[in-house]
């Protein structure tokens, strides 16, 4: 896992970062926001996991506070709208799945991608995160492992009948996520998180997690190509 040494450089107060942070503030809440959503939705998708899913989706709704009070803590106001655009695409796309009765996509989208993607960044964002931001989002990337363990536990026991929508979704989402790093690269680098960490840790716990589910590693490889092209 690439390693980022806490920068004395940064300037958690200077314009340049809080304009910056304002944008990656309002990107982990609407984040945890969505997930909140997305679990509630799962809950009624998939009603024997119901108790499970609904304590997840209240796991994400404290995450989602504890980055707001992050943002309050550098008198930040994060911009919502730019965040609401930001997951816009896998927004409308976890919907229209959810609205067809499509749960392996669902779950893909929530318990997959978006989780890997919120791994990635926790981890490579705690080394130069203040110290009021280091604290919580330690404790939230604790959380989020066990909500990606949620997906890889459920789709391992349903692979065989699930590996094709699998491979689908996989298809039509993963280039979504180097859109939306390279979407906000600039921003990242100003809180000292390099793209290329970025990536490297997505791709880590995101083939992992496909490789927990039965894939084997050449299917790994075919998968994790899509979208590669873009970064």
């Amino acid at each position: 896992m690439p390693q980022l040494e806490l920068s004395p450089e940064i300037n958690f107060h200077s314009e340049t970062y809080k304009d910056a942070y304002s944008r990656i503030n309002a990107i982990v809440i609407e984040g945890e926001q969505e997930a909140n959503d997305n679990y509630i939705k799962l809950a009624e998708l998939l009603p024997d996991h119901k108790d499970e899913l609904i304590a997840l989706s209240k796991m994400e709704s404290r995450h989602m506070k504890g980055f707001q009070a992050c943002g309050r803590n550098l008198q930040v106001t994060p911009d919502m709208e730019f965040a609401r655009n930001f997951f816009a695409d896998l927004h409308r796309n976890f919907q229209e799945a959810a609205a067809e009765g499509r749960t392996v996509t669902c779950l893909l989208i929530q318990a997959l991608i978006i989780e890997c993607f919120a791994i990635a960044a926790y981890n490579i964002y705690i080394p130069v995160a203040d110290a009021f931001a280091r604290k919580i989002t330690e404790g939230v990337v604790k959380d989020e492992y066990s909500h990606l363990n949620f997906g890889e536990k459920w789709l391992k026991a349903h692979f065989e009948e699930s590996k094709a929508e699998l491979e689908q979704a996989n298809r039509q989402n993963l280039p979504l996520v180097w859109r939306m790093l390279n979407e906000v690269e600039a921003d990242a680098k100003i809180l000292g998180m390099e793209k290329d960490a970025l990536v490297e840790d997505f791709m880590i716990a995101y083939g992992e997690a496909l490789s927990n589910i039965g894939f084997s590693p050449r299917e790994l490889m075919r998968l994790s190509a899509y979208g590669l092209a873009s970064v």
